[in-house]
């Protein structure tokens, strides 16, 4: 029998991921006092989360009768985003760029793939590797970024709204490329909407991402304003 969105299998991948990732979290904030703790944490989630996306390509290279070697470079929001999110926090220095324009639709993304995961009907088996390391490395890039933001590593301001439009339009290059150079039908949804019957193409999808990021930015405002503002009146 195939596995079905909501059904037994999936709904137990969803309380056994959600125990585990709450269960991180709160290990984090019990444990991970200082800066030392902290980045062992959050680098460890980001190997699990580099481990799991690598696994998900090369389960797509030798997918297929002949071997596609470009299909190690993720074509889809959500496998680049879990791909650059894994190497800023290895690599990268706190509250660097590349977090600033990938935090939210690993969040978003992460979420809403592993609560509605359409791909789990690929295989008969939940266990196929492409559904399983599709299904952790969205619910890694969810506890990474959740992570990130418990622990301040992430300081969301509107002073870098330039990186979320370089991050975007980074996203739609990588996919012209490979529809231009590898003849893909699509990548990054420039094309095919992310649901069928739908126009949730990349060109409707990115001033709702812009429109997200702004509404964001706007409550965080308003909330450190009136947080100094109350501070100035004590």
């Amino acid at each position: 029998m195939v596995p079905q969105v909501f059904g037994i299998e999936h709904i137990l991948y969803l309380i056994i991921s959600t125990a585990v990732g709450a269960a991180t979290l709160v290990l984090i904030r019990k444990y991970a006092r200082g800066e030392r703790e902290r980045a062992i944490f959050l680098r460890a989630i980001a190997l699990l989360l580099l481990v799991s996306i690598l696994a998900n390509r090369f389960s797509q290279v030798f997918r297929y009768e002949e071997t596609r070697w470009y299909c190690i470079i993720p074509d889809s929001f959500c496998g680049m985003t879990s791909l650059v999110l894994a190497l800023a926090v290895l690599f990268g220095k706190r509250d660097n760029a590349v977090l600033h324009f990938s935090w939210l639709l690993g969040l978003f993304g992460g979420i809403s793939t592993v609560v509605y995961p359409t791909f789990v009907s690929q295989h008969h088996s939940f266990f196929y590797i492409p559904t399983i390391s599709g299904l952790l490395h969205h619910s890694f890039a969810a506890i990474l970024v959740i992570a990130l933001l418990l622990l301040g590593y992430i300081d969301i301001t509107y002073r870098k709204w330039y990186c979320v439009i370089f991050g975007f339009t980074a996203y739609l290059t990588v996919g012209a490329f490979l529809m231009s150079v590898f003849h893909l039908s699509d990548a990054f949804h420039i094309v095919e909407p992310l649901l069928s019957g739908t126009s949730l193409t990349a060109w409707v999808m990115a001033p709702m991402y812009l429109s997200a990021h702004g509404l964001i930015f706007a409550v965080i405002e308003a909330v450190r304003y009136y947080r100094k503002k109350a501070k100035t009146a004590a």
